[in-house]
């Protein structure tokens, strides 16, 4: 353990943050840049005098559970993360690390998109939508348990398939499959092995295209959304990851000039209205 090192990295690090970027209220009586102690050791779920004495070179080593912890609380890059790992006298662990929180830096970058976008994970999970997404595909970001996932989503619950027209139907399905045989690929899993022991259990379409071994991302760049005020409308589709490689950014876009440009500008106006929150996309 780096005892000053990580001493002047928390400090350092909780100076740069703003309250406002955490939905804190930056308060009328705050002297001092950045966050309060007590603010990151309450995000980092520790007591405050644990933190402190991190800070002031005297604290004992953290666990590596803690460490983690302080890592989300001050929202580190995975360079960050890693480094703040070695302070702490810990062997970083591996990039692919799943969070319900997407990386700060990707979070960004969808807030800038003019196009409808949203940031997944690499089992399905919605973490951040913009508002364009939210009015073409509804909130998918209130699921609870394995219904989080918008691949448990679409092979159990038929309803979730009214969005996207039937004969695309069976892409979706093989697209959601060679998705999760992608991550399947990093190693051992325990989120991935209960998403998947439910499917096999729940799901006789799932179990039959799990048997093909396909592998990828992605299998097609385009698709049909079926919306209730716009009608159909056919968007291209790119996924950016990040650093963190669980975590997706998906981009949909229309053709300039074509109808469904169009379209995508009246979705602006009308936004979600009339459209109901357990729709999908995939």
């Amino acid at each position: 353990m780096d005892r000053d090192g990580l001493a002047d990295f928390l400090r350092l690090r909780r100076s740069a943050l703003q309250p406002e970027e955490l939905g804190l209220s930056p308060g009328s009586r705050r002297r001092t840049a950045g966050l309060r102690r007590e603010e990151v050791a309450a995000l980092a779920h520790m007591s405050t005098d644990f933190y402190t004495r991190l800070e002031q070179r005297r604290g004992s080593r953290p666990s590596e559970a803690t460490t983690a912890a302080l890592a989300r609380a001050l929202h580190l890059s995975p360079d960050e993360r890693d480094h703040l790992y070695s302070l702490a006298g810990h062997t970083p662990p591996p990039r692919a690390y799943r969070t319900d929180i997407p990386s700060p830096g990707l979070a960004r970058v969808l807030e800038t998109l003019d196009t409808p976008a949203q940031i997944v994970s690499d089992l399905g999970v919605t973490l951040k939508q913009n508002r364009l997404m939210e009015a073409l595909v509804g909130d998918q970001t209130h699921f609870t348990g394995l219904r989080r996932s918008i691949i448990y989503r679409w092979f159990t619950d038929p309803d979730q398939r009214r969005q996207h027209p039937e004969d695309e139907h069976l892409m979706h399905s093989r697209s959601f499959v060679a998705w999760l045989r992608s991550a399947q690929g990093r190693g051992a899993d325990p989120e991935l092995t209960e998403l998947l022991d439910a499917l096999l259990r729940e799901s006789d379409e799932f179990t039959e295209l799990w048997k093909r071994h396909e592998v990828a991302r992605w299998l097609f760049p385009r698709k049909v959304f079926v919306h209730s005020l716009i009608g159909n409308i056919t968007l291209d589709c790119q996924i950016l990851t990040g650093e963190n490689l669980t975590e997706r950014l998906v981009v949909l876009s229309a053709t300039p000039g074509s109808e469904d440009a169009e379209k995508l500008k009246l979705l602006s106006v009308v936004g979600s209205q009339a459209f109901g929150s357990e729709s999908l996309v995939s």
